[in-house]
C-alpha cells in the first residue's frame, strides 16, 4: 500500500535588491529552495513604470521554500554578489535606483535579515537596508530574466558570471 504526504508547503517572499536587477535575478534563479524570481521596482511612490524616477530601488521578487532556505541564507547569498559597504553603487551601476536592501511584508523577514546584519563583526560598515515593504511595480518584459534572454549583455553586470552560476545545476 502506498501512502502519499499532503503536507502543504507554505512558499514566502521577499524583494532582494542588489544593485542592477539583470545579474541579481539571474543569481537568484539558480539558489536551491527559490521557485519563482520577478525583476521589478520596491519602495517607491507610484505604480507606474513611465514615471520619472520615485524613489525606488531596483529588486528582485523572490518566492522560497522556507523549508529549503532561510532568511539568513537569502541574506548570506544576497552578500555574495554585492558590496554591502557600498552606498547607492553596485559596479558601474550608480545611483539611489541602485541601493541594496531586503523588503518584505513579514516582519519576521525584517527581524531576520537585521540580525543577520547585528551579528556580523562589520554591522556598523554595512549599508544594505532592510525595510518593510510599501509598494512594489513589476518591470517590465526586457527586464524580466535578462541575461537568460541577453547573455550577451552579461558584461554591464557587476556579478560576474562563475559567480551567476556558482550555484547552477
Amino acid at each position: 500500500m502506498l501512502q502519499y504526504s499532503k503536507e502543504v508547503i507554505t512558499l514566502e517572499i521577499v524583494y532582494l535588491a542588489g544593485g542592477c536587477l539583470w545579474g541579481t535575478q539571474a543569481f537568484f534563479k539558480t539558489i536551491p529552495g527559490v521557485v519563482m524570481t520577478e525583476a521589478g521596482r520596491a519602495n517607491g511612490t507610484t505604480n507606474h513604470l513611465e514615471e520619472p524616477y520615485d524613489g525606488y530601488a531596483e529588486c528582485v521578487k523572490v518566492e522560497f521554500n522556507p523549508q529549503q532556505v532561510t532568511i539568513k541564507d537569502l541574506m548570506g547569498y544576497l552578500f555574495e554578489i554585492i558590496d554591502p559597504y557600498s552606498l547607492n553603487r553596485q559596479g558601474p551601476d550608480i545611483g539611489e535606483k541602485y541601493r541594496t536592501g531586503l523588503y518584505s511584508k513579514d516582519q519576521s523577514h525584517l527581524d531576520e535579515a537585521q540580525a543577520f546584519i547585528n551579528d556580523r563583526n562589520d554591522a556598523d560598515r554595512i549599508m544594505v537596508e532592510v525595510k518593510p515593504l510599501t509598494n512594489y511595480v513589476k518591470s517590465a518584459e526586457e527586464h524580466q530574466d535578462h541575461l537568460y534572454k541577453y547573455p550577451e549583455d552579461q558584461h554591464l553586470c557587476h556579478v560576474p558570471k562563475s559567480l551567476l552560476n556558482k550555484y547552477k545545476k
